[in-house]
Parts: C-alpha cells; structure tokens; sequence
C-alpha cells in the first residue's frame, strides 16, 4: 500500500535540489553557479494510526500529522 493519506490525499512528490558552486557576491565573490541538479522525493508527515470509519469498522490507515491535528479524524 503506498503512502498516501486517506483525508488529504498528500503523497509523496518528485522534485530536484540544486547544487551551486562558488563564493556569493555578497561575500566578496563573483557569483554562484549552478552545476548540478539531483532528483529527490518531498515526503509528507504521515502517522499510521488507527481510524473509526463512517461505517462503524476500525481500520489502520496512513493519515498527515495536519489531519490529525485538525482533528478530521477520530482516532481508537
């Protein structure tokens, strides 16, 4: 089951960091410069814990830290 959570819907997204090389100018240099870009994955704050369902039914589920602190959930 991949990480998503079941009341926000966040899930991980794909993004790049940039690598920059050289002293600023602002610190008596000539500049920065960009000389790589490396992939990375921004993963949300997500708790498995476990939910009462509209149901009745107790399940456990992936849910974001900001759900449970809205209180969008109720948990067992």
């Amino acid at each position: 089951m991949s990480r998503i959570c079941i009341v926000t819907g966040k899930r991980p997204v794909r993004g790049r960091r940039i690598h920059r090389k050289g002293q600023t100018k602002k610190s008596g240099g000539i500049g920065t410069h960009v000389t790589k870009t490396v992939k990375r994955t921004f993963r949300p704050n997500l708790q498995r814990v476990r939910v009462k369902l509209p149901s009745g039914q107790v399940k456990r589920v992936w849910v974001s830290a900001k759900a449970l602190k809205a209180g969008k959930v109720e948990k067992v």
